[in-house]
């Protein structure tokens, strides 16, 4: 299932968008000039830049298998997408339990445009894409998508990965949130990714500097505000660390505390 809500914009190809820069760090092939050109400014500035973004999605992907495989959760609320990416979260989850459902959720038209890929749910379990913003939780949680999709009798784990930096105190971040959590019921859990300078200030500093001139602003915040989010929700171990270090699969260990400017956490609602 797809769907659009009243959020969704023409495709602008002309202007970077962090999603589609996202994707052609990576080495993904779903972007254009204007990307590759921003990637590229970035990467000059930081180097580390696509080791940084390749942990942040592992781990999306170890934390999505440990939901699934450790903690018996078997519904997903992806906000922020992003643009398809194999392993994507429902190939992961639903290795684990075929049954799992998974919920999509971007405001880029790109994304919508290969939503199809994002779609191809095992039989037992279901996916839908919902083309809204984070910073409208009421579109997302009352969008017919969510609600064929998801039971709110039942846990769900809530994914934020790569956005919080990306949504700016001025724009409630922490009440945002809660307006995506408070809904679920207990036993639920969200995982996050929230960037930080903390580590190589001057480098992070300046491709926040890059990413503001396309457009896209950044809030990197210090371990201290990162863990703010997490408040009144208890932590899984190891806690709020850099992404590289939470629960690290063989060979995560190598890389450079410098190399990383996000951090990363999973925590339950509880009961």
């Amino acid at each position: 299932m797809t769907e659009t809500g009243d959020g969704r914009r023409p495709l602008n190809t002309g202007t970077a968008h962090s999603a589609r820069v996202y994707d052609y760090i990576l080495g993904g092939k779903n972007h254009y000039e204007a990307d590759v050109a921003a990637g590229e400014a970035m990467i000059e500035v930081w180097p580390a830049l696509p080791v940084h973004m390749r942990a942040n999605r592992a781990f999306m992907l170890r934390a999505s298998r440990y939901l699934a495989r450790e903690c018996g959760i078997r519904q997903f609320l992806d906000i922020g997408t992003g643009l398809p990416t194999s392993p994507n979260l429902h190939e992961v989850v639903q290795a684990v339990e075929p049954g799992a459902r998974v919920v999509y959720v971007d405001n880029d038209p790109i994304v919508l445009n290969y939503a199809q890929a994002l779609l191809a749910s095992t039989p037992e379990g279901r996916t839908t894409y919902v083309h809204a913003d984070m910073r409208d939780p009421d579109a997302i949680l009352g969008s017919p998508g969510f609600r064929a999709t998801l039971d709110l009798d039942e846990p769900i784990a809530l994914l934020v990965i790569g956005m919080l930096h990306f949504i700016h105190p001025s724009d409630d971040d922490h009440g945002l949130l809660r307006r995506l959590l408070d809904p679920l019921p207990p036993g639920s859990y969200l995982a996050a990714t929230i960037g930080t300078a903390d580590f190589a200030p001057q480098e992070v500093g300046r491709v926040a500097e890059q990413y503001a001139s396309e457009g896209m602003p950044m809030a990197l915040r210090t371990h201290e505000e990162a863990a703010a989010f997490f408040t009144g929700l208890d932590l899984v171990d190891p806690g709020l660390v850099q992404v590289h270090k939470w629960r690290p699969d063989a060979g995560d260990e190598q890389v450079r505390d410098a190399d990383i400017a996000m951090y990363g956490a999973l925590a339950r609602k509880p009961r």
